[in-house]
């Protein structure tokens, strides 16, 4: 085992740990850990947004004044975004919902990801984008199929009152794509960064942004889903 893969292992296996603490301890815990999260990912996306500017106005001198104006526009969104949007309907879904769906839609958001890279080792093929050489259309297909697995694994153990019908299968699919969106979107603002991750707090993996960065946005969209269903 290389020890790049034997970091992303130990992190994982600790991320892990530490998500299922926070999910099922108290809400006060629950809330405390959420605002933690969206502190840390402001200032990643700050380092990320400075790095973007600078790269386009290192040689105009008399641009850093308009730099500086973008950096506090782009942080303020992405403030706003992070709390009031992302934090809050975490604590909706929570709390209206219970711990366990909560972690129903990170769990989708994680087979998401597994997919996307099973698939894209094992299979290959024709590149998804420009954007993120890695991704590949084989690892798109494997994300959506992969999404549906926490749903079988929670009607086997009927933690959750959920059947097995189109409606349930389309929200996996559903929460699935804007994840993989999320991760596209994050992807592009690191490539016009020049930069691989969005830090390095997290051993083998880089920043906290690359590890949620589908999750900060299909748990707003899968709150507004059950909201329509």
């Amino acid at each position: 085992m290389s020890q790049n893969l034997l970091k992303r292992t130990i992190t994982s296996i600790f991320l892990l740990s530490l998500l299922f603490i926070i999910i099922f301890s108290h809400q006060y815990i629950f809330i405390l850990s959420i605002l933690i999260l969206g502190i840390i990912i402001c200032v990643e996306a700050n380092n990320l947004f400075s790095k973007i500017l600078i790269t386009k106005h290192f040689k105009k001198i008399s641009s850093f004044m308009k730099f500086d104006s973008k950096i506090l526009i782009l942080n303020i969104i992405t403030f706003c975004y992070i709390y009031l949007i992302f934090c809050n309907f975490s604590y909706e879904i929570h709390k209206s919902e219970s711990p366990v769906f909560f972690l129903y839609v990170i769990s989708i958001c994680f087979f998401t990801d597994i997919g996307g890279y099973v698939f894209g080792k094992i299979i290959g093929g024709k590149k998804l984008s420009k954007i993120s050489p890695n991704k590949t259309i084989s690892g798109t297909i494997g994300s959506f199929i992969l999404s549906i697995v926490p749903l079988i694994f929670i009607l086997n153990f009927n933690f959750l009152d959920l059947k097995f019908n189109l409606s349930n299968i389309l929200f996996c699919l559903f929460i699935s794509l804007i994840s993989q969106l999320g991760d596209l979107f994050v992807s592009f603002l690191k490539r016009k960064a020049k930069i691989k991750d969005t830090g390095n707090i997290l051993p083998g993996h880089g920043g906290v942004l690359d590890r949620v960065d589908g999750i900060i946005f299909a748990v707003p969209f899968s709150y507004f889903l059950l909201k329509l269903i």
